[in-house]
């Protein structure tokens, strides 16, 4: 669903294509946006010539001229105007050539509802973020939500506006993600961006410590706790007192230790280990997990009153395959801070390695990306990272091998119609061949049903039982 409360007011889709057109411009009307329609290169200048346009949604080949000559002449008279640019036949390097022009966003066509919803979304969060930019408390680098944290991809908005909402409150904090993704990177930003921010930050890694080294880690120990306590030793939510302790790998807590966790999460008291002596502390409790807590919690892996009692506001962090718009503006990121750091007289880097970061799957998210720029910037010999300075893995990505079967040789369009009919004809029957319903169960627009129902011939509908709008 598309927030209302946006200052985006007037939206321009340029399309040759009618049906497609006026499809799209319907779904937006109804959503309360002011939509016009044109068809050409031409009629799309006479439009952007009369008055400022907020978003246009333009075919990559309008006729008559493209969209990268449309976005540049804009651009001189609406640099405000925002552009999400379609396409049938989409390839990465008119994708990174959309971006780097100016372009929100490249949508593959035929451009799905939600899609389209959610790139808008995207616009109407930077809208917000931009309207506040000048306040000395909002975010101060360009195409970053927070200082450190890179991305203009609408799941990343929308995390930055999570930890705005909730970084000057106590409440505790979940970081849901997959290794890599920057959940460290958040749970600082919270600190910094909280009434906390000049007192302790303290970072505990759950998963790197056994259970007993954990828990001195977390509670402290007094002298004689255990063999090798030749000492007092105040834990980490002691020093966290007043400020914020982040715990990582929070799913890796053993049973006796997640009770522990509970009871301070709860009541901000514990004791030390092989003390009787309770202490108090005022810490905020930010916690980060790379697995599903809901499903360790089914499996009886994590205590359900746990789970309840720290899943009060979730963060999900997206993996980076999930937001690969993003990856040409954290590789340029990570090259001007790797090349500061290893002094190195690297500037750029070329198209075609560009192509290959934008087509690797990143298992290993925004940290692999880091270091495999790192490590290009100090192999690299001339000024720009080319092909060559990069990773084979990233170079050459695996294809997965295709069982022989009993193949006949034919085209491929050929070889998917009847299949597709079948399928088409057996949701529609289903649906009493009502095509919206049907377009909604198959996860396609309805202009694209339509299309393949005429051609498959279904578009008539059964004998005696027409097709409903």
């Amino acid at each position: 669903m598309i927030a209302r409360d946006t200052p985006i007011a007037r939206l321009l889709i340029a399309d040759a294509d009618r049906i497609l057109a006026e499809s799209v411009a319907d779904m937006l009307a109804r959503r309360g946006f002011d939509v016009e329609t044109v068809h050409t290169f031409a009629d799309a200048l006479d439009v952007l010539g009369e008055e400022a346009t907020d978003v246009v949604i333009a075919d990559e080949r309008l006729p008559g001229g493209s969209v990268v000559g449309l976005m540049r002449i804009a651009g001189k008279r609406w640099p405000h105007s925002a552009f999400i640019v379609t396409t049938g036949k989409p390839t990465v390097e008119h994708a990174i050539t959309s971006i780097k022009i100016g372009a929100h966003d490249y949508l593959a066509k035929p451009v799905r509802d939600e899609d389209l919803a959610r790139s808008l979304d995207r616009l109407i969060a930077q809208q917000a973020l931009h309207r506040t930019s000048n306040t000395p408390e909002h975010f101060s680098e360009p195409n970053c939500g927070l200082p450190g944290v890179v991305g203009n991809d609408y799941r990343m908005i929308r995390v930055f506006d999570l930890v705005e909402s909730v970084a000057t409150t106590n409440v505790t904090v979940l970081l849901a993600g997959s290794s890599g993704t920057g959940k460290s990177l958040i749970a600082r930003a919270l600190h910094n961006r909280s009434d906390r921010r000049d007192k302790p930050f303290v970072e505990v890694s759950c998963g790197a410590l056994t259970e007993t080294l954990l828990e001195s880690e977390l509670f402290g120990h007094i002298r004689g706790a255990y063999t090798g306590a030749t000492a007092n030793k105040a834990g980490k939510f002691a020093v966290a007192d007043t400020g914020t302790i982040f715990l990582d790998e929070i799913s890796s807590a053993s049973p006796g230790l997640q009770v522990k966790l509970l009871r301070v999460l709860q009541s901000q008291q514990f004791e030390p280990v092989g003390s009787n002596k309770t202490q108090s502390v005022d810490a905020r409790v930010i916690l980060a997990t790379n697995l599903d807590l809901e499903t360790e919690m089914n499996a009886g892996r994590f205590r359900e009153d746990l789970y309840y009692r720290i899943n009060v506001v979730t963060i999900d962090l997206p993996a980076l395959a999930d937001r690969t718009g993003d990856i040409p503006t954290l590789a340029e990121h990570f090259l001007k801070r790797s090349a500061t750091t290893h002094r190195r007289h690297v500037s750029s880097i070329s198209e075609d390695a560009m192509e290959r970061l934008v087509a690797h799957a990143w298992p290993g998210n925004i940290r692999e990306l880091e270091n495999t720029i790192d490590r290009a910037v100090i192999l690299c010999k001339g000024h720009q990272i080319t092909v060559s300075d990069i990773p084979d893995k990233v170079r050459f990505p695996k294809t997965p091998r295709i069982a022989s079967g009993n193949y006949r040789p034919m085209p491929l369009k050929d070889a998917l119609a009847e299949p597709e009919r079948r399928i088409l004809e057996q949701a529609l029957h289903a649906n009493g061949w009502n095509r919206q319903t049907t377009a909604d169960q198959l996860d396609i627009n309805r202009t694209t049903l339509y299309k393949k129902m005429k051609r498959h011939g279904l578009d008539q509908g059964p004998i005696g039982h027409p097709t409903q709008n």
